[in-house]
């Protein structure tokens, strides 16, 4: 057996190679160019993670499934989706399993931290493995041994950690979360031995990707706040106090002073649900006024919209344009509906969500009498705007209740659930028919109200087809349609001259048909 090279002398040693039904993890020996597959079997390997001495390959593997199983995240039926870890002798290619999840819903593998988390399981100091599990119906990280054993939770409560990065040393977990302040993010840090978890600051309301800088002892994390876009900010410890010092640059025309901060809401779904979300109230509303609402639905639908700006690009340009309405005169309520991320994994896997019933869009009809219920807003000028997934539950409020949704903006929406590239691998006649029947498309005779589609025909998320499929229906039942197509663009727009145009002519469009931002008696002078 040839003698395996330093971690140092390696390049992209570890890989993970799909093969649709089942994959594989292997190590490449850059000098002896030979593959070792660690333990290959009929299941699914992937996440492979060096120990620290560079002797072993810690890595996720997932059963095989029978060729008929039910696949479409949006339509298949809810099951436990187990899974377990692994660890390899990177040289010999042997492997055993070190640690498996039980079987309910809660213990399925934690899908959210592999794709915007800081990796499902990662190597640490004195052979622990931090791995990411919802076994407690909130995502959180636990420690393991990489000789085995029972995790150990090292941040508890009810609330989510999002993503984490390590200390040098190995040591010490990086992380931001909203524990104790459920729609925001700050930053955290905690052993991984489970000792000395604490909160770095309190200064951001919106806080993420902290990094450690080489001294092993502060950290770096980009942060922003209600009027102020993402900065980088560098937390300093000195005997126990937290200072900060900012690297932010802003135009010296950045309009700060004429945005507003916006209000936690929370209220309740006809069938229950505690619904969270942000109220944007224009400065100059006057007591008595009643203003026009709008309402923003996210996409994803894996997102939560918190009470500063985004830390993600698209929402980034999502809450500037809530910040812009509200300057224009608006009531802006952005919901959280179920489905969505930041309150436990029983929200976010709700049942009968999307192609399974569309129970999700109960929290935009109780989003919309909300704001009806309020004194400053004119409960018949009521708007829905939203992309991706919150163009879907846009199409939906239009078609369901036009009598509460006076229009909508509807940016790249899902219009039917099982066609296209959202369609079902294995999903029998009457679960498609069930996901058909909850989309917009079979709702089309009851929609009354002007709509605006925007959409790039390049779109590889969401076809363009879903676009071009119902305004050919909506147009047969005479429905007022408006539309702005870009050719060749994608589903997040990779022009700004585009998020522009889209953001100005949903601006335009609402002003026309809710008359502006304005109270019934200016309404009326038009």
């Amino acid at each position: 057996m040839h003698r395996l090279p330093n971690l140092a002398d390696r390049a992209s040693v570890e890989r993970e190679l799909a093969r649709v039904d089942h994959s594989f993890v292997a190590v490449y020996d850059t000098q002896q160019k030979s593959i070792t597959f660690l333990s290959p079997s009929v299941d699914s390997d992937s996440a492979p993670q060096w120990s620290l001495d560079g002797k072993r390959i810690a890595f996720v593997r997932r059963p095989a499934q029978p060729r008929d199983t039910p696949e479409g995240y949006f339509i298949e039926p809810d099951r436990p989706h187990p899974w377990s870890i692994w660890v390899g002798d990177a040289t010999a290619g042997s492997a055993k399993e070190v640690w498996h999840s039980g079987k309910n819903f809660n213990d399925s593998f934690p899908y959210m931290a592999d794709d915007t988390g800081g990796g499902v399981i990662n190597w640490a100091a004195n052979d622990t493995i931090v791995m990411a599990s919802e076994a407690d119906g909130w995502q959180h990280l636990y420690a393991l041994s990489a000789n085995g054993g029972a995790p150990k939770l090292l941040t508890p409560g009810n609330c989510e950690v999002e993503q984490w990065s390590f200390t040098p040393d190995k040591k010490t977990v990086l992380l931001n979360s909203n524990c104790n302040d459920i729609d925001r993010r700050h930053i955290w840090s905690v052993g991984t031995d489970g000792t000395g978890l604490k909160q770095w600051e309190n200064l951001s309301p919106v806080s993420w990707s902290p990094v450690a800088l080489a001294d092993g002892k502060n950290i770096t994390f980009i942060g922003s706040g209600p009027a102020v876009p993402a900065f980088i900010q560098l937390p300093i410890s000195q005997q126990g106090a937290t200072l900060r010092r900012v690297i932010h640059i802003l135009p010296d025309d950045f309009p700060t002073s004429d945005l507003v901060e916006p209000q936690q809401a929370i209220f309740k779904s006809a069938d229950n649900y505690e619904i969270h979300g942000q109220l944007f109230l224009p400065k100059n509303l006057k007591p008595g006024e009643k203003r026009p609402a709008l309402i923003f639905i996210h996409g994803g639908s894996m997102r939560q919209m918190l009470l500063g700006w985004h830390y993600m690009y698209y929402y980034s340009n999502s809450y500037s344009m809530n910040q812009y309405l509200a300057n224009r005169g608006y009531v802006v309520l952005a919901v959280n509906y179920r489905s969505g991320i930041g309150y436990g994994r029983a929200f976010r896997e709700a049942p009968n969500r999307a192609g399974r019933g569309a129970s999700e869009y109960q929290d935009i009809v109780a989003a919309g009498k909300y704001l009806q219920s309020r004194t400053d807003v004119d409960g018949k000028r009521i708007g829905l705007w939203g992309g991706s997934y919150g163009g879907y539950l846009t199409a939906m409020g239009l078609a369901h209740n036009s009598d509460l949704f006076a229009a909508g903006v509807d940016m790249h929406g899902v219009h039917d659930w099982p066609t296209d590239n959202w369609d079902g691998k294995n999903i029998s006649p009457e679960l498609t028919k069930l996901a058909h029947d909850s989309s917009p498309v079979t709702a089309v005779d009851t929609w009354k109200s002007p709509v605006l589609f925007i959409h790039g025909d390049d779109d590889r998320n969401v076809y363009f087809t879903q676009t071009v499929d119902l305004v050919a229906r909506l147009r047969a039942r005479n429905v007022e349609i408006e539309q702005l197509v870009f050719p060749d663009e994608i589903h997040d727009f990779l022009l700004h001259k585009d998020w522009l145009a889209a953001y100005h002519a949903a601006a335009d469009f609402f002003d026309r048909k809710l008359n502006g931002g304005k109270p019934p008696a200016e309404t009326a002078a038009h």
